[in-house]
């Protein structure tokens, strides 16, 4: 059994006093949540089982990892104003320490998950998908479950595999995607996606790949929590609801296993001290949680997918949604994750080129419009601070790929927008008198213009997007892994290069 929390040297000089949440010295939890992680990882590596078990024990029954989840669910996570069917939050110092206080001596082996509450929100094509709101103690013991879990199952996720997982992200699924079609080769796409992959998982498939796991029987009890769906309890006997801290990694282990079925393997090489791998098999394949493409050289061959994916997807409950899974040719071009990957044929032969996709496009001045509109008369400043976020995390999503002729058209499209919204906010007021008081002269050394929108009482700026530079990312080598000490100084050149 495991107990209840374990006093230690680091723990007792890490935070000695949890009465004050802010004295507490976060440098040092998480150091030691990440080498205890790091630990697990690498006794996974060696096949050494029973040390694994040991140290993900060791990190369940930290004070450590239960502060470091509380953190990270009541004041770091997106969702952490949103509560569950009790409509318990903790969104202020004093009941971060009351949660801690409470649970430091509670079991996570006989805890009892509530039922998530169930939520919709509109997809692009006008349907619902469904989202499972957890209470804020389950969110911190599904916090608590994926740290321990996590660097277990890494270990054997797949190189292409990039969806929610450690230092992975879209830009290395665009850099893989480039990689197979950029020499002429894999020109046949099978565009894939799963019909409501989260809501129709086997639970039994996904808890035989965590077997011998110490919280097995907590995972799932969270499998079979059920919902509460307009103040109805409904049962939960296959899927794991999108919303939950635990479910993309739950999902992650069960889709793993594609590159099997494939039979696509990897060849370690040497040029110089440079180590690479190189794919071998008849298919490649890139993965970004639910979404994949598959890659062939063939048409008959990417027609065959169809028949090679069944028993993957019989094993896991899942089957394909009709309405997505397609066969092109990499001269029509396909979209994946918001960029769209197309053959274009010039004077010199042919060119392979990434962009952000038309929907993607899209969806950005829906975004600006709507912004424009609900902020009508709201003054200038409010304006620009409410429109620089979206425009500065928009061109750096975009930036790695050919955007810069994308960049300067949304420009133009923002020009136009804020045009409007100035006029209106002063109809009686002439062009002149709102160039003067809204577009002064702008130069701060790197960039100059006359058409600079700023803010008259903050004096800040609304930034252009073709401000930003084209920079290609690196895409994340092979299967290299956060949790791998050895790739420590892999991982700390890549994140200061970027």
């Amino acid at each position: 059994m495991i107990e209840c929390s374990q006093n230690n040297s680091f723990e007792e000089t890490s935070f000695p006093d949890t009465t004050n949440w802010t004295a507490i010295k976060w440098h040092k939890v998480e150091k030691y949540v990440d080498k205890l992680q790091k630990q697990i990882y690498r006794a996974v590596s060696e096949e050494n089982f029973r040390k694994v078990r040991h140290l993900q024990i060791m990190l369940v029954n930290s004070k450590a990892a239960l502060l470091l989840a509380i953190r990270r669910v009541t004041q770091i996570n997106k969702g952490k104003r949103t509560s569950g069917i009790d409509g318990y939050r903790a969104l202020n110092d004093k009941k971060r320490v009351e949660l801690f206080d409470v649970m430091k001596c509670m079991n996570i082996e006989l805890h009892n998950p509530k039922p998530a509450y169930r939520r919709y929100i509109r997809k692009k094509n006008g349907k619902l998908r469904s989202l499972g709101i957890p209470v804020i103690k389950d969110r911190i013991y599904q916090e608590i479950v994926r740290m321990v879990l996590e660097p277990q199952v890494e270990v054997n996720f797949e190189p292409t595999s990039y969806g929610f997982r450690p230092r992975r992200g879209c830009h290395d699924a665009v850099g893989r995607i480039m990689n197979n079609i950029m020499h002429g080769n894999w020109s046949w796409i099978f565009e894939g996606d799963f019909k409501s992959c989260f809501d129709t998982l086997d639970h039994n498939f996904i808890l035989k790949e965590i077997k011998g796991f110490p919280l097995y029987n907590l995972v799932e009890k969270f499998l079979k929590a059920g919902y509460v769906d307009n103040n109805v309890l409904h049962n939960s006997n296959k899927g794991t609801p999108q919303g939950g801290i635990l479910s993309p990694l739950l999902a992650n282990i069960a889709l793993n296993g594609m590159e099997e079925v494939l039979n696509i393997s990897y060849r370690k090489r040497m040029r110089k001290e440079y180590e690479y791998y190189v794919s071998e098999g008849d298919y490649r394949v890139v993965r970004y949680a639910d979404d994949f493409v598959i890659f062939a050289n063939s048409k008959e061959e990417i027609k065959a997918v169809y028949g090679i994916l069944g028993s993957y997807l019989k094993e896991r409950g899942l089957e394909l949604a009709e309405d997505k899974t397609r066969i092109t040719h990499i001269s029509d071009g396909f979209d994946f994750v918001g960029f769209n990957f197309r053959r274009y044929k010039t004077f010199n032969g042919f060119k392979h080129l990434c962009k952000p996709s038309k929907e993607s496009i899209k969806g950005f001045k829906s975004k600006v419009a709507e912004i424009c509109k609900q902020l009508h008369g709201q003054n200038v400043d409010v304006l620009i601070n409410h429109l620089n976020p979206l425009i500065r995390g928009t061109a750096n999503y975009w930036k790695p790929t050919v955007a810069k002729t994308i960049f300067s058209k949304m420009d133009n499209y923002i020009w136009g927008r804020i045009y409007k919204f100035v006029k209106r906010l002063h109809p009686n007021k002439p062009w002149y008198w709102i160039k003067k008081k809204y577009f002064p002269f702008y130069h701060d050394g790197k960039y100059y213009g006359n058409w600079v929108l700023t803010g008259p009482k903050e004096g800040n700026i609304l930034i252009k997007m073709v401000w930003t530079p084209i920079r290609r990312r690196a895409m994340i080598k092979y299967n290299y892994s956060p949790y791998d000490k050895s790739k420590s100084e892999y991982f700390m050149k890549r994140k200061s290069f970027y």
